[in-house]
Protein backbone atom coordinates (compact mmCIF):
# COMPACT_ATOMS: atom_id res chain seq x y z
CA UNK A 1 0.00 0.00 0.00
CA UNK A 2 1.48 3.11 -0.56
CA UNK A 3 0.67 6.22 1.39
CA UNK A 4 1.46 9.80 -0.47
CA UNK A 5 0.57 12.09 2.84
CA UNK A 6 0.99 15.63 0.45
CA UNK A 7 -1.48 17.51 2.80
CA UNK A 8 -4.57 16.94 4.27
CA UNK A 9 -8.02 19.09 3.85
CA UNK A 10 -8.48 22.06 5.86
CA UNK A 11 -11.68 23.15 4.79
CA UNK A 12 -14.07 22.12 1.76
CA UNK A 13 -12.54 24.60 -0.93
CA UNK A 14 -8.96 24.86 0.07
CA UNK A 15 -5.57 22.67 0.63
CA UNK A 16 -2.23 23.51 2.51
CA UNK A 17 0.57 21.77 1.28
CA UNK A 18 4.26 22.35 2.36
CA UNK A 19 6.11 23.98 -0.86
CA UNK A 20 9.97 25.53 -0.99
CA UNK A 21 9.67 29.02 -2.75
CA UNK A 22 11.98 29.79 -5.93
CA UNK A 23 14.57 32.63 -5.47
CA UNK A 24 13.50 34.79 -7.92
CA UNK A 25 16.20 37.46 -7.94
CA UNK A 26 17.30 40.13 -9.78
CA UNK A 27 14.36 38.91 -12.20
CA UNK A 28 12.29 41.59 -14.10
CA UNK A 29 8.83 41.97 -13.86
CA UNK A 30 5.79 39.75 -15.37
CA UNK A 31 4.18 42.04 -18.10
CA UNK A 32 1.06 43.46 -17.25
CA UNK A 33 -0.66 45.07 -20.08
CA UNK A 34 -4.28 44.02 -21.06
CA UNK A 35 -3.25 41.46 -23.81
CA UNK A 36 -0.63 39.97 -22.07
CA UNK A 37 -2.87 37.10 -20.67
CA UNK A 38 -4.18 36.25 -24.07
CA UNK A 39 -1.11 36.68 -25.82
CA UNK A 40 0.70 33.56 -24.26
CA UNK A 41 -2.09 31.32 -23.29
CA UNK A 42 -0.99 29.52 -26.79
CA UNK A 43 2.82 28.94 -25.38
CA UNK A 44 0.75 27.44 -21.83
CA UNK A 45 -0.82 25.62 -24.04
CA UNK A 46 2.01 24.34 -26.32
CA UNK A 47 4.02 23.02 -23.18
CA UNK A 48 7.06 21.70 -24.99
CA UNK A 49 9.47 23.15 -27.64
CA UNK A 50 13.06 22.68 -28.86
CA UNK A 51 15.95 25.06 -28.36
CA UNK A 52 19.04 24.66 -31.04
CA UNK A 53 22.09 25.84 -30.27
CA UNK A 54 23.86 26.41 -33.82
CA UNK A 55 26.92 28.69 -35.10
CA UNK A 56 30.18 28.44 -35.48
CA UNK A 57 31.25 27.02 -32.58
CA UNK A 58 29.60 23.87 -34.02
CA UNK A 59 32.85 23.60 -36.54
CA UNK A 60 35.34 22.72 -33.30
CA UNK A 61 32.75 20.16 -31.53
CA UNK A 62 33.33 21.72 -28.10
CA UNK A 63 30.65 23.59 -26.87
CA UNK A 64 28.95 27.34 -27.57
CA UNK A 65 31.30 28.53 -25.51
CA UNK A 66 34.56 27.66 -26.88
CA UNK A 67 35.89 31.22 -27.96
CA UNK A 68 36.01 32.26 -24.22
CA UNK A 69 36.74 29.46 -22.64
CA UNK A 70 39.63 28.07 -24.57
CA UNK A 71 40.53 32.04 -24.84
CA UNK A 72 40.65 31.87 -29.24
CA UNK A 73 41.74 35.32 -30.62
CA UNK A 74 38.96 37.49 -31.89
CA UNK A 75 40.44 37.27 -35.45
CA UNK A 76 41.39 33.50 -35.16
CA UNK A 77 37.84 32.98 -34.35
CA UNK A 78 36.62 34.90 -36.88
CA UNK A 79 38.13 32.44 -39.90
CA UNK A 80 35.92 29.85 -38.80
CA UNK A 81 32.86 31.57 -40.94
CA UNK A 82 35.02 30.82 -44.18
CA UNK A 83 34.63 27.19 -43.22
CA UNK A 84 30.59 27.58 -42.34
CA UNK A 85 29.14 24.86 -45.04
CA UNK A 86 25.21 24.06 -43.30
CA UNK A 87 23.49 21.64 -45.48
CA UNK A 88 21.34 23.11 -48.06
CA UNK A 89 18.03 21.82 -46.34
CA UNK A 90 19.19 21.27 -42.66
CA UNK A 91 16.07 23.74 -41.59
CA UNK A 92 13.40 21.84 -42.95
CA UNK A 93 15.26 19.39 -41.29
CA UNK A 94 15.04 21.03 -37.62
CA UNK A 95 11.47 21.36 -38.32
CA UNK A 96 10.33 17.96 -39.22
CA UNK A 97 11.93 16.13 -36.51
CA UNK A 98 10.44 19.54 -33.77
CA UNK A 99 7.40 18.29 -35.21
CA UNK A 100 8.30 14.31 -34.96
CA UNK A 101 9.30 14.94 -31.37
CA UNK A 102 5.71 16.67 -30.26
CA UNK A 103 7.52 20.19 -30.08
CA UNK A 104 5.12 23.11 -30.61
CA UNK A 105 7.47 25.33 -31.02
CA UNK A 106 11.13 25.84 -31.71
CA UNK A 107 13.66 28.62 -30.67
CA UNK A 108 16.83 28.78 -32.88
CA UNK A 109 19.96 30.78 -31.76
CA UNK A 110 20.18 33.13 -34.28
CA UNK A 111 23.21 34.91 -32.78
CA UNK A 112 24.65 33.67 -29.70
CA UNK A 113 28.21 35.04 -27.39
CA UNK A 114 30.25 34.57 -30.12
CA UNK A 115 28.78 37.43 -32.23
CA UNK A 116 28.32 35.02 -35.33
CA UNK A 117 24.86 36.16 -36.57
CA UNK A 118 22.46 33.53 -38.64
CA UNK A 119 20.94 36.39 -40.21
CA UNK A 120 21.56 39.52 -42.32
CA UNK A 121 23.08 42.15 -41.02
CA UNK A 122 24.27 44.82 -43.40
CA UNK A 123 26.96 46.65 -40.95
CA UNK A 124 28.27 43.26 -39.76
CA UNK A 125 30.42 41.05 -41.24
CA UNK A 126 30.34 38.15 -39.00
CA UNK A 127 26.94 36.87 -40.29
CA UNK A 128 25.65 33.36 -41.92
CA UNK A 129 24.94 35.61 -45.28
CA UNK A 130 28.79 36.89 -45.47
CA UNK A 131 30.06 33.46 -44.38
CA UNK A 132 30.93 30.65 -47.03
CA UNK A 133 27.35 29.33 -47.04
CA UNK A 134 26.50 32.45 -48.31
CA UNK A 135 22.61 31.62 -46.64
CA UNK A 136 20.66 33.39 -44.54
CA UNK A 137 19.86 30.93 -42.00
CA UNK A 138 17.34 32.39 -39.69
CA UNK A 139 15.22 33.10 -43.08
CA UNK A 140 15.11 29.09 -44.46
CA UNK A 141 13.98 28.29 -40.20
CA UNK A 142 11.41 30.79 -40.03
CA UNK A 143 9.81 29.12 -43.14
CA UNK A 144 10.21 25.47 -42.18
CA UNK A 145 9.19 26.05 -38.89
CA UNK A 146 5.46 27.86 -39.83
CA UNK A 147 5.61 25.10 -43.00
CA UNK A 148 4.81 22.33 -39.78
CA UNK A 149 2.37 24.58 -37.78
CA UNK A 150 4.89 25.42 -35.13
CA UNK A 151 6.21 28.64 -33.35
CA UNK A 152 9.16 30.70 -34.29
CA UNK A 153 11.16 31.31 -31.93
CA UNK A 154 14.63 33.06 -31.97
CA UNK A 155 17.34 33.50 -29.42
CA UNK A 156 19.11 36.34 -29.59
CA UNK A 157 22.24 37.51 -27.13
CA UNK A 158 23.16 40.90 -26.61
CA UNK A 159 26.08 40.24 -24.93
CA UNK A 160 29.52 39.66 -27.36
CA UNK A 161 32.91 38.49 -26.54
CA UNK A 162 33.94 40.62 -29.29
CA UNK A 163 33.92 43.67 -27.56
CA UNK A 164 35.90 44.54 -24.74
CA UNK A 165 33.08 47.10 -23.73
CA UNK A 166 31.25 43.78 -22.31
CA UNK A 167 33.57 42.90 -19.89
CA UNK A 168 34.49 46.88 -18.59
CA UNK A 169 31.74 49.14 -20.02
CA UNK A 170 32.74 52.24 -17.97
CA UNK A 171 36.73 51.97 -19.08
CA UNK A 172 35.19 51.26 -22.39
CA UNK A 173 32.39 53.14 -22.57
CA UNK A 174 32.54 53.84 -26.25
CA UNK A 175 32.45 50.13 -27.36
CA UNK A 176 29.97 49.37 -24.82
CA UNK A 177 27.80 51.80 -26.62
CA UNK A 178 29.13 50.39 -30.13
CA UNK A 179 27.99 46.90 -28.83
CA UNK A 180 24.46 48.40 -27.42
CA UNK A 181 24.37 49.98 -30.86
CA UNK A 182 24.48 46.39 -32.54
CA UNK A 183 22.20 45.19 -30.33
CA UNK A 184 19.29 47.70 -31.03
CA UNK A 185 20.35 47.16 -34.70
CA UNK A 186 19.58 43.35 -34.74
CA UNK A 187 17.23 43.01 -32.78
CA UNK A 188 15.37 45.46 -34.90
CA UNK A 189 16.31 43.34 -38.30
CA UNK A 190 15.02 40.02 -36.51
CA UNK A 191 11.80 41.73 -35.80
CA UNK A 192 11.29 43.75 -38.75
CA UNK A 193 12.16 40.93 -41.88
CA UNK A 194 10.71 37.68 -40.98
CA UNK A 195 7.24 38.00 -40.60
CA UNK A 196 5.49 37.12 -37.78
CA UNK A 197 7.57 36.27 -34.81
CA UNK A 198 6.42 34.28 -31.73
CA UNK A 199 8.67 34.45 -28.87
CA UNK A 200 11.92 36.60 -28.75
CA UNK A 201 14.80 34.39 -26.05
CA UNK A 202 17.07 36.97 -24.48
CA UNK A 203 20.31 35.58 -22.89
CA UNK A 204 23.25 37.53 -21.66
CA UNK A 205 21.68 40.69 -21.51
CA UNK A 206 20.46 42.77 -18.62
CA UNK A 207 22.84 44.89 -16.00
CA UNK A 208 23.20 41.36 -13.53
CA UNK A 209 25.50 40.23 -16.73
CA UNK A 210 27.51 43.21 -17.66
CA UNK A 211 31.24 42.57 -16.93
CA UNK A 212 30.68 38.88 -16.29
CA UNK A 213 28.72 39.15 -13.36
CA UNK A 214 31.03 41.30 -11.29
CA UNK A 215 34.15 42.64 -12.83
CA UNK A 216 34.66 46.22 -12.06
CA UNK A 217 37.50 48.36 -12.32
CA UNK A 218 40.89 48.81 -10.13
CA UNK A 219 43.11 45.86 -9.09
CA UNK A 220 40.64 43.35 -9.63
CA UNK A 221 37.67 44.42 -7.57
CA UNK A 222 34.61 43.00 -8.48
CA UNK A 223 31.27 43.91 -7.40
CA UNK A 224 29.30 41.31 -4.90
CA UNK A 225 27.56 38.78 -6.32
CA UNK A 226 24.36 38.92 -7.34
CA UNK A 227 24.29 42.69 -7.43
CA UNK A 228 23.26 44.37 -10.86
CA UNK A 229 26.10 46.43 -12.88
CA UNK A 230 25.39 50.37 -11.52
CA UNK A 231 27.89 52.17 -13.67
CA UNK A 232 27.54 54.46 -16.32
CA UNK A 233 26.07 51.84 -19.65
CA UNK A 234 22.54 51.56 -20.02
CA UNK A 235 21.26 48.91 -22.16
CA UNK A 236 18.23 50.72 -22.80
CA UNK A 237 16.29 47.60 -22.38
CA UNK A 238 13.17 49.32 -21.89
CA UNK A 239 13.16 51.14 -25.32
CA UNK A 240 14.28 48.42 -27.02
CA UNK A 241 11.86 46.00 -26.46
CA UNK A 242 9.28 48.56 -26.51
CA UNK A 243 10.58 48.97 -30.13
CA UNK A 244 10.36 45.38 -30.52
CA UNK A 245 6.80 45.09 -29.34
CA UNK A 246 5.54 47.78 -31.54
CA UNK A 247 7.06 45.66 -34.58
CA UNK A 248 5.94 42.30 -33.07
CA UNK A 249 2.61 43.06 -30.74
CA UNK A 250 1.63 39.19 -30.10
CA UNK A 251 5.45 38.28 -29.25
CA UNK A 252 6.66 36.50 -25.94
CA UNK A 253 9.56 37.85 -24.72
CA UNK A 254 11.60 36.35 -21.29
CA UNK A 255 13.21 37.69 -18.12
CA UNK A 256 17.01 37.95 -19.61
CA UNK A 257 16.71 41.83 -20.17
CA UNK A 258 16.22 44.30 -17.51
CA UNK A 259 12.36 44.99 -19.33
CA UNK A 260 9.10 43.47 -18.32
CA UNK A 261 8.94 39.83 -19.33
CA UNK A 262 6.10 37.49 -20.92
CA UNK A 263 7.57 34.50 -18.91
CA UNK A 264 10.66 33.75 -16.45
CA UNK A 265 13.22 31.23 -17.73
CA UNK A 266 14.58 28.25 -15.41
CA UNK A 267 17.92 26.40 -16.16
CA UNK A 268 19.05 22.96 -16.30
CA UNK A 269 17.85 20.05 -14.69
CA UNK A 270 18.99 20.83 -11.80
CA UNK A 271 16.90 23.92 -11.44
CA UNK A 272 13.70 22.16 -12.18
CA UNK A 273 12.41 23.86 -8.82
CA UNK A 274 9.09 24.02 -7.10
CA UNK A 275 5.47 24.62 -8.49
CA UNK A 276 4.80 28.05 -9.25
CA UNK A 277 1.66 29.29 -11.55
CA UNK A 278 1.77 32.77 -10.45
CA UNK A 279 3.41 33.72 -13.84
CA UNK A 280 4.12 32.06 -16.96
CA UNK A 281 7.90 30.24 -16.86
CA UNK A 282 9.76 27.81 -18.71
CA UNK A 283 12.56 25.04 -17.90
CA UNK A 284 15.10 24.86 -20.95
CA UNK A 285 18.05 21.82 -20.82
CA UNK A 286 19.67 19.67 -22.65
CA UNK A 287 19.09 16.88 -24.72
CA UNK A 288 22.98 15.34 -23.69
CA UNK A 289 24.87 15.55 -20.45
CA UNK A 290 26.93 18.22 -21.84
CA UNK A 291 27.24 21.80 -23.44
CA UNK A 292 24.13 23.35 -25.47
CA UNK A 293 26.54 23.58 -28.66
CA UNK A 294 27.45 20.80 -30.51
CA UNK A 295 30.23 18.19 -28.13
CA UNK A 296 31.32 15.42 -29.79
CA UNK A 297 32.39 13.71 -26.59
CA UNK A 298 28.63 13.81 -24.77
CA UNK A 299 25.82 11.19 -23.64
CA UNK A 300 22.49 11.93 -24.69
CA UNK A 301 20.06 11.02 -22.01
CA UNK A 302 17.72 8.32 -21.14
CA UNK A 303 14.51 8.49 -22.09
CA UNK A 304 13.17 8.17 -18.45
CA UNK A 305 14.91 10.88 -17.28
CA UNK A 306 13.91 13.37 -19.95
CA UNK A 307 10.28 12.62 -19.69
CA UNK A 308 10.70 12.78 -16.00
CA UNK A 309 11.90 16.69 -16.46
CA UNK A 310 9.42 16.84 -19.12
CA UNK A 311 6.54 15.95 -16.74
CA UNK A 312 8.15 17.34 -13.69
CA UNK A 313 8.08 21.04 -15.65
CA UNK A 314 4.42 20.37 -16.47
CA UNK A 315 3.51 19.27 -13.22
CA UNK A 316 5.19 22.42 -11.67
CA UNK A 317 2.75 24.69 -14.35
CA UNK A 318 5.92 25.62 -16.05
CA UNK A 319 6.95 24.63 -20.26
CA UNK A 320 9.93 22.54 -20.96
CA UNK A 321 12.40 24.13 -24.05
CA UNK A 322 14.71 20.65 -24.82
CA UNK A 323 18.14 21.43 -26.77
CA UNK A 324 19.80 19.68 -29.15
CA UNK A 325 22.70 20.63 -30.78
CA UNK A 326 23.85 19.90 -34.65
CA UNK A 327 26.64 18.72 -36.27
CA UNK A 328 29.04 21.49 -38.21
CA UNK A 329 26.50 20.85 -41.14
CA UNK A 330 23.68 21.68 -39.39
CA UNK A 331 21.87 18.16 -38.89
CA UNK A 332 21.03 17.48 -35.72
CA UNK A 333 23.39 14.55 -34.34
CA UNK A 334 21.96 10.93 -35.15
CA UNK A 335 21.66 9.90 -31.19
CA UNK A 336 20.23 13.30 -30.22
CA UNK A 337 17.13 13.01 -33.26
CA UNK A 338 16.75 9.34 -32.48
CA UNK A 339 16.15 10.63 -28.64
CA UNK A 340 13.77 13.31 -30.24
CA UNK A 341 11.50 10.78 -31.88
CA UNK A 342 11.34 8.60 -29.03
CA UNK A 343 10.07 11.50 -26.85
CA UNK A 344 7.72 12.04 -29.77
CA UNK A 345 6.37 8.28 -29.21
CA UNK A 346 5.89 8.51 -26.08
CA UNK A 347 4.02 11.89 -26.37
CA UNK A 348 1.51 10.26 -29.20
CA UNK A 349 0.49 7.93 -26.54
CA UNK A 350 0.28 10.90 -23.69
CA UNK A 351 0.39 14.00 -25.09
CA UNK A 352 -3.16 14.28 -23.47
CA UNK A 353 -2.00 14.70 -19.93
CA UNK A 354 0.60 17.25 -21.12
CA UNK A 355 -0.78 19.41 -23.74
CA UNK A 356 -3.47 22.31 -22.96
CA UNK A 357 -2.97 21.42 -19.15
CA UNK A 358 -2.14 23.31 -16.14
CA UNK A 359 -0.15 22.02 -13.11
CA UNK A 360 -1.75 20.49 -10.24
CA UNK A 361 -4.35 20.02 -8.12
CA UNK A 362 -2.07 18.13 -6.58
CA UNK A 363 1.50 20.03 -5.74
CA UNK A 364 4.18 17.95 -6.87
CA UNK A 365 5.74 14.83 -4.84
CA UNK A 366 6.99 11.22 -4.35
CA UNK A 367 4.38 9.91 -6.34
CA UNK A 368 5.39 12.51 -9.25
CA UNK A 369 3.34 14.95 -10.27
CA UNK A 370 -0.63 16.07 -11.52
CA UNK A 371 -2.00 17.76 -14.35
CA UNK A 372 -5.59 18.96 -15.06
CA UNK A 373 -7.40 20.57 -18.00
CA UNK A 374 -11.03 21.46 -17.15
CA UNK A 375 -13.03 18.55 -15.34
CA UNK A 376 -10.14 16.16 -16.33
CA UNK A 377 -7.37 15.44 -13.54
CA UNK A 378 -3.86 13.84 -14.37
CA UNK A 379 -1.66 11.62 -12.24
CA UNK A 380 1.63 11.10 -13.22
CA UNK A 381 3.11 8.09 -11.07
CA UNK A 382 6.91 9.22 -12.40
CA UNK A 383 7.86 5.49 -9.46
CA UNK A 384 5.13 3.45 -10.06
CA UNK A 385 4.75 0.71 -7.79
CA UNK A 386 4.09 -2.94 -9.17
CA UNK A 387 0.54 -2.90 -7.45
CA UNK A 388 -1.01 -1.67 -4.38
CA UNK A 389 -3.43 1.05 -3.25
CA UNK A 390 -2.36 4.84 -4.12
CA UNK A 391 -3.79 7.37 -1.54
CA UNK A 392 -4.36 10.96 -2.34
CA UNK A 393 -5.72 13.86 -0.50
CA UNK A 394 -9.44 13.84 -1.46
CA UNK A 395 -10.16 17.05 -3.85
CA UNK A 396 -13.08 19.49 -2.74
CA UNK A 397 -15.00 18.46 -5.78
CA UNK A 398 -16.42 14.35 -6.07
CA UNK A 399 -14.58 12.52 -8.27
CA UNK A 400 -16.82 10.65 -11.19
CA UNK A 401 -14.59 7.88 -12.76
CA UNK A 402 -10.90 6.88 -12.76
CA UNK A 403 -9.01 5.31 -14.72
CA UNK A 404 -5.68 4.42 -16.37
CA UNK A 405 -4.72 6.52 -19.14
CA UNK A 406 -5.44 3.69 -21.93
CA UNK A 407 -8.45 3.23 -21.09
CA UNK A 408 -8.58 0.79 -18.15
CA UNK A 409 -10.76 1.28 -15.47
CA UNK A 410 -10.13 1.60 -11.62
CA UNK A 411 -11.48 1.09 -7.94
CA UNK A 412 -11.36 3.66 -6.52
CA UNK A 413 -12.82 5.40 -2.80
CA UNK A 414 -13.18 8.94 -1.68
CA UNK A 415 -14.29 9.34 1.89
CA UNK A 416 -13.22 11.08 4.74
CA UNK A 417 -9.88 13.21 3.85
CA UNK A 418 -8.76 11.31 1.22
CA UNK A 419 -9.02 9.52 -2.32
CA UNK A 420 -7.77 5.57 -2.77
CA UNK A 421 -7.13 4.29 -5.77
CA UNK A 422 -6.47 0.73 -6.45
CA UNK A 423 -4.07 0.40 -9.00
CA UNK A 424 -3.66 -2.67 -11.37
CA UNK A 425 -1.05 -5.65 -11.04
CA UNK A 426 -0.66 -5.35 -14.43
CA UNK A 427 -0.57 -2.30 -16.85
CA UNK A 428 1.73 -0.02 -14.88
CA UNK A 429 4.78 1.50 -17.21
CA UNK A 430 7.89 2.44 -16.35
CA UNK A 431 8.57 5.93 -17.51
CA UNK A 432 4.97 7.23 -16.45
CA UNK A 433 1.98 5.53 -15.60
CA UNK A 434 -0.76 7.77 -16.23
CA UNK A 435 -4.18 8.02 -14.01
CA UNK A 436 -6.75 9.78 -15.68
CA UNK A 437 -9.85 11.35 -13.29
CA UNK A 438 -12.69 12.71 -14.14
CA UNK A 439 -14.28 15.08 -11.86
CA UNK A 440 -18.26 16.29 -11.06
CA UNK A 441 -17.27 19.68 -11.99
CA UNK A 442 -14.32 21.75 -13.82
CA UNK A 443 -11.21 22.31 -12.07
CA UNK A 444 -10.44 25.99 -12.35
CA UNK A 445 -8.68 26.70 -9.39
CA UNK A 446 -5.62 28.48 -8.86
CA UNK A 447 -2.79 28.24 -6.37
CA UNK A 448 -1.32 31.35 -4.80
CA UNK A 449 1.49 31.49 -2.61
CA UNK A 450 0.71 33.90 0.55
CA UNK A 451 3.97 33.16 2.95
CA UNK A 452 7.37 31.33 2.20
CA UNK A 453 6.80 27.91 3.06
CA UNK A 454 2.90 27.18 1.85
CA UNK A 455 1.03 26.85 -1.11
CA UNK A 456 -3.33 26.95 -0.45
CA UNK A 457 -4.99 26.21 -3.64
CA UNK A 458 -8.56 27.87 -3.53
Amino acid sequence: MISLKLTRIVSKFALIVSCTLAAAAQKPPIVDDPGAQKRIEWWRDARFGMFIHYGVYSILGRGEWVMWNEQIPRTEYAKLAQQFHPEPDVADKWAELAKQGGMKYVVLTARHHDGFALFNDPESDFTAVKSSAHEDIVAEYVKAVRAQGLGVGLYYSPLDWRFPGYFFPDMYLDSADAMRTQYQRQIRELASNYGKVDVIWFDGGGDSWLGFGGVTYGRGKRRPKGEPYKGKFDWEDNATIAAVRKLQPDVLIDDRTDAPADFHTREGDRNLGDFENRYPWELCTTITEGSWGYNSNVKVKPLKGLIDIIVGAVGRDGNVLLNVGPLPNGEVVPEQAERVRQIGEWMKLHGESIYGTRGGPWLPGSYGVSTHKRRIVYIHLLNPPGSGELTMPRLPLNVESVSLLNGASLKFEQAGENLKISLPASGMESIDTVIRLKLAQSWTSLATVPAPGSVVVY
